[in-house]
C-alpha cells in the first residue's frame, strides 16, 4: 500500500493508491468460519440453496453463498466467507473490525448461474465480492464502514451495461441489525457490510463532502444496497448537489 505524501480529499479523507505494495502470494488457509458463517445467514437471511466454491485461490480462500429470493425477501443475497479468516491489519489508534465478510444484494431477476456468469452484466457483482474480500490482505490494509473504492484507476463500468464504477461499503438495509455481526469467540467477532455500487460523481461527492453529504442524497432518492445498474446517478449538479 502507498499513501500519496499528504494527499487528503476535500473532506479531510486521506486518498490511498494501491498501485505498488501487494504482498507476495501465499497458500491460502482453509475457511475456518464457514459452517457459523453459513448458520448465521441462514438465521437471519434465509437458506443457502448454493456455495459457489473456489478451486483456486490466492491468499484467502473466498466461497460466495447464495440465498435465493422468497416472498419475504424478493432478491437475491450473496454472502462471502473466507475473507474473516485473516485479520485485516487495522491502526491501533482506529477503532473497527479486524475480521469482515461481504454481501450484495441484487433483484429477483438477476442470473445466478456458472452459464450467466460467463457473461460480466451478471458476473459483476460476484467479481468485486472477491476482489473486496482479498483487498485488504493483499496489500496489508483494512477495510470499514464508508470506505470507497473505484474499479481501476482510472475507474471503469463494472460492464457494458452500467456507469457504475466503484463502491462504498455500508451495513445493508435489507438484512436485520443482527445479521451485522457474529461472534465466534472471545477474540473475534465478524462484521457484515455491504457492497453498494456508486457512480464516479457519487465518489467524487464523498471525497470532497463527506459521507454524510452522499448518504443524505441516498436517502432522499431511496437508494439503498439493492443493485440497480441504471440508477439515479446523486452525484450529478441536476439533483441539486452544488
Amino acid at each position: 500500500m502507498r499513501e500519496e505524501s499528504n494527499l487528503v480529499s476535500l473532506s479531510g479523507a486521506p486518498i490511498f493508491r494501491y498501485t505498488d505494495g501487494e504482498k507476495e502470494w501465499e497458500a491460502p488457509n482453509g475457511e475456518e468460519c464457514i459452517e457459523q458463517i453459513s448458520d448465521h445467514i441462514e438465521r437471519y437471511i434465509g437458506e443457502v440453496g448454493m456455495v459457489f466454491h473456489e478451486i483456486i485461490s490466492d491468499t484467502v480462500h473466498i466461497d460466495v453463498h447464495h440465498v435465493k429470493p422468497t416472498k419475504e425477501r424478493p432478491f437475491h443475497t450473496l454472502v462471502t466467507s473466507g475473507m474473516s479468516d485473516l485479520p485485516m491489519l487495522v491502526s491501533d489508534d482506529v477503532e473497527a473490525t479486524r475480521y469482515m465478510e461481504l454481501m450484495v444484494t441484487l433483484p429477483k431477476f438477476w442470473q445466478i448461474d456458472d452459464e450467466s456468469f460467463k457473461d460480466e452484466e451478471w458476473y459483476w457483482p460476484v467479481r468485486q465480492l472477491k476482489h473486496l474480500a482479498r483487498f485488504p490482505h493483499k496489500y496489508n490494509t483494512w477495510l470499514g464502514w464508508g470506505h470507497t473504492l473505484p474499479n481501476g484507476d482510472p475507474a471503469e463500468p463494472f460492464a457494458d451495461n452500467t456507469l457504475l464504477n466503484g463502491v462504498i461499503l455500508l451495513p445493508s438495509v435489507s438484512v436485520t441489525q443482527d445479521f451485522y455481526s457474529l461472534t465466534i469467540d472471545e477474540g473475534k467477532t465478524i462484521e457484515f457490510f455491504s457492497i453498494v455500487p456508486l457512480y464516479e460523481e457519487e465518489m467524487n461527492l464523498k471525497l470532497n463532502k463527506g459521507s454524510g453529504v452522499l448518504l443524505e442524497k441516498f436517502d432522499k432518492n431511496g437508494i439503498n444496497d439493492l443493485i440497480v445498474v441504471d440508477r439515479k446517478n446523486v452525484g450529478k449538479k441536476r439533483f441539486g448537489i452544488f
